[in-house]
């Protein structure tokens, strides 16, 4: 055990590995008391080089299903390029956020590797627009084949439908779903989600969530607040 380990041993500080569960927040409350030593890193990933500095109170928000978004906004800096990031943060503020910047979305989940432990970050309301309020092996599969999917989708429609989605009528539709090998079910469900992120992405913005004060901080003072 932990405490026994200790005891003969005599450590200084814990590191904590396969940090890929809600029973590792519990182990982190654990060890703390029985050791009495301080968790100086987790383990991220299956690579020695995949540690990252122990937060306790980003662990308390994971734990309590708040998510990490600190940890998510410091892996987003690492893999966005800062204008890119500007760019966004101005479409957002705008609310303009298209169909084109939905694809981007997408092909920036692939950099980050495995999209589950992206999804171990975001709080629990995030993760109820895909439907789930936990991320087992199984689904995070099936949502990787939704996103193929959903980039077959996106990748169908012409230039202008992409940036003004309500010109996507039945007959629109029906072309979608032949073009990327879909159904008419698949393109309305793809639709219904992106219209979903537009609105998520408004609360962001109006600060819903911890993190829509830093997305807010972007407007104008004295900025007239579209409707």
């Amino acid at each position: 055990s932990a405490e026994a380990f200790h005891q003969r041993i005599g450590i200084s500080g814990v590191i904590l590995t396969k940090m890929d569960g809600d029973t590792r927040g519990g182990a982190a409350l654990s060890i703390k008391m029985v050791t009495g030593q301080p968790i100086k890193f987790i383990g991220v990933g299956e690579k020695y080089d995949a540690l990252e500095p122990f937060y306790p109170d980003r662990m308390a928000s994971r734990i309590l299903g708040m998510g990490d978004v600190l940890s998510l906004i410091e892996r987003v800096q690492a893999e966005v390029d800062e204008q890119e990031a500007v760019r966004l943060h101005e479409k957002l503020r705008r609310e303009e956020f298209t169909l084109e910047d939905f694809l981007e979305h997408l092909r920036l989940a692939k950099r980050f590797g495995s999209l589950g432990k992206i999804f171990e970050l975001l709080p629990a309301e995030m993760l109820k627009l895909v439907g789930v309020s936990r991320i087992t092996p199984e689904q995070m599969a099936q949502f990787e084949r939704q996103l193929k999917r959903a980039e077959a989708i996106i990748n169908s429609m012409t230039p202008e439908e992409r940036r003004n989605y309500r010109l996507i009528d039945g007959s629109r539709r029906r072309r979608i779903a032949r073009g990327s090998g879909t159904t008419v079910e698949d393109v309305n469900a793809l639709l219904k989600q992106y219209v979903e992120m537009r609105q998520m992405m408004k609360r962001l913005r109006e600060g819903a969530f911890p993190f829509g004060k830093l997305l807010g901080k972007g407007r104008k003072k004295g900025g007239k607040k579209r409707d």
